[in-house]
């Protein structure tokens, strides 16, 4: 049976979970999840797990913060007048939102504080500065 490698595409299932055992993410229930080994689809952590599995094979792989999302960067929490604010928008904490960055890309950023005048808006990835723990079941792997 082959092992993957760099190049190929895979087929896996897979539940992400933080340290404290918390279910961030998971494929139970969905169609596995696909790419192609190397390519930056998925986390470089999750990547390198794969490598060297076989079909049907199960593994749990502990993904260090520098393999997962990185460090939070307080550089990415941003705070604007709250007259800044769309009249329209009514925003409450956790709430996710998209908006334009000083060079034209989208930032996708979540409300993490609103006082009578400002609003605190996170830009950091969801899981960053967090070690991750996935549960993966090789389910098919193809070479390109």
């Amino acid at each position: 049976m082959t092992e993957v490698k760099r190049g190929d595409n895979v087929k896996v299932h897979y539940t992400g979970k933080l340290a404290d055992g918390t279910v961030f993410d998971s494929s139970e229930g969905s169609d596995p999840l696909e790419f192609a080994v190397g390519s930056g689809q998925v986390i470089q952590g999750f990547e390198e797990g794969v490598v060297g599995m076989k079909v049907g094979e199960s593994k749990v792989v502990q993904i260090p913060v520098e393999k997962a999302y990185g460090e939070h960067k307080k550089e990415l929490v941003l705070q604007a007048p709250i007259e800044q604010v769309p009249p329209d928008l009514n925003p409450e904490l956790g709430m996710r939102l998209e908006m334009g960055g000083v060079n034209g890309e989208i930032l996708r950023v979540v409300v993490t504080e609103i006082t009578d005048t400002h609003i605190t808006l996170d830009a950091n990835p969801p899981l960053a500065g967090k070690d991750l723990t996935f549960e993966i079941q090789l389910i098919e792997c193809a070479a390109p």
